[in-house]
């Protein structure tokens, strides 16, 4: 898009929401735009990504001006309705007009939220000789005179920011839980769930993250009226689960995996498949894993369960 296809004289629009709209198409949630800025090197991208991993609508490097039209995309009648813009010195000659953006965007009553990225100088410098890249400030100079550099860039954006976090001393994982916690509802802070059934004489499921085999439980096959219903049966499920020793063990799996997944939360993992297998995946894996699934329901995991081998011959 060339520069004279923008009005720089344009400014953002009130942020009133059409009734009318609204009411034959109900939004799905409020609209938020989050703008990420700080330090280069402070972890903008991995900010963006783990934002991405949520569904938001994120934007890397936008210059300022372009704000405007990405704003449209939160209309109430769009899809769109979380964006993310990452913003920062690389823009250059677009970073100074950041700030007048943001003036824009506050007078115009566009909801919006500043997260800003910090991190100190000697684990800047660590960094930027860890990946082999300069600085965008850095030219022919120090690599330390451009941080210095950009930290009086941003100075005053820093001021106004809504959230600061400090990235010195985090991992990846720290960061990306902070903001997860940041700018996640409750419910997206949860791992997700599949409970799969599985006939080994098909193979193992290659995403499986763990796997049970409960070929120890008797087949129901070779008893002549159940063999051609399913795990969704009552019938079927009556017979697997009466057997001795099967719901201590089903109701014990189920229960070391609860614990299992909030390690998993912890460290972020979106999604976990564990994978339950009989000989043909049609009748104790399935009865096993509805179980399973249920008993995770029941204590607040997000779970949808899937039968991969359950329509084979």
């Amino acid at each position: 898009m060339a520069d004279n296809d923008i009005d720089q004289t344009d400014s953002f629009p009130a942020w009133v929401p059409d009734a009318e709209a609204e009411a034959s198409n109900p939004a799905p949630e409020t609209p938020e735009l989050v703008i990420i800025t700080g330090m280069s090197g402070a972890g903008k991208s991995r900010a963006a990504a783990v934002l991405e991993d949520l569904d938001w609508y994120v934007v890397d490097n936008l210059p300022p001006r372009l704000l405007r039209a990405l704003t449209g995309l939160m209309s109430p009648t769009s899809t769109v309705r979380r964006v993310a813009v990452v913003a920062d010195v690389r823009g250059r000659e677009f970073f100074a007009e950041l700030q007048v953006t943001l003036d824009e965007l506050r007078d115009g009553g566009v909801p919006h939220r500043i997260l800003f990225l910090e991190c100190d100088d000697a684990e800047l410098v660590r960094r930027y000789e860890n990946v082999r890249r300069p600085h965008p400030l850095q030219d022919e100079g120090r690599l330390l005179d451009a941080i210095h550099a950009e930290r009086e860039l941003v100075a005053d954006l820093r001021k106004r920011a809504d959230s600061i976090i400090d990235t010195s001393n985090m991992s990846v994982h720290e960061l990306g839980r902070s903001i997860r916690q940041l700018v996640a509802a409750e419910g997206e802070l949860q791992t997700r769930v599949t409970v799969m059934s599985f006939g080994f004489k098909y193979g193992l499921p290659m995403d499986a993250d763990h796997v049970a085999d409960v070929r120890f439980i008797n087949n129901p096959y070779w008893i002549g009226e159940l063999r051609n219903l399913t795990g969704h049966d009552q019938p079927v499920q009556a017979y697997v689960m009466e057997q001795d020793g099967v719901t201590t063990f089903v109701d014990g799996y189920t229960e070391l995996i609860a614990g299992i997944l909030e390690g998993y939360e912890r460290q972020l993992k979106p999604n976990v498949t564990i994978a339950i297998g009989c000989t043909g995946g049609r009748h104790r894996s399935v009865a096993v894993a509805e179980r399973m699934a249920a008993g995770l329901r029941d204590r607040g995991a997000r779970v949808v369960t899937v039968h991969r081998d359950l329509g084979r011959e």
